[in-house]
């Protein structure tokens, strides 16, 4: 007898931590995280309340800390939402550069900075 064939569709993502989960293996996103909906996020229907409030947010860029005051819950959990999405490719993560060794920003951070302030006051 021939099985019936599956469909490949959106998966469900079901919140790590809601479901006592472990957190996804990778660098803890800093709070400054600037998150973008991907071209997959119009497939996010069947996600959860939380995960498409956050989809329709990162239409424009959005942080993560920002993420967390919007939907009232704290930075960890907004930072496991946007993990999971990002682990579903739903949203692109954009993470501030690292600081040079001595916690300063680098030259090449300041430079990109100053010439990003000099752009917005033309």
């Amino acid at each position: 007898m021939a099985q019936p064939s599956r469909r490949a569709g959106p998966r469900r993502l079901v919140p790590r931590f809601a479901a006592g989960g472990a957190r996804s293996a990778g660098p803890v996103l800093p709070v400054e995280s600037l998150v973008t909906a991907t071209r997959r996020a119009h497939w996010g229907r069947d996600l959860g309340d939380e995960h498409r409030a956050i989809l329709a947010m990162a239409r424009t860029p959005v942080s993560l800390v920002e993420i967390g005051a919007r939907l009232a819950v704290p930075v960890a959990v907004a930072r496991a939402l946007v993990r999971e999405l990002a682990d579903g490719r739903y949203l692109d993560v954009h993470a501030p550069p690292r600081p040079g060794v001595d916690g300063r920003p680098t030259r090449g951070i300041l430079i990109r900075l100053l010439t990003g302030l000099r752009a917005r006051g033309r």
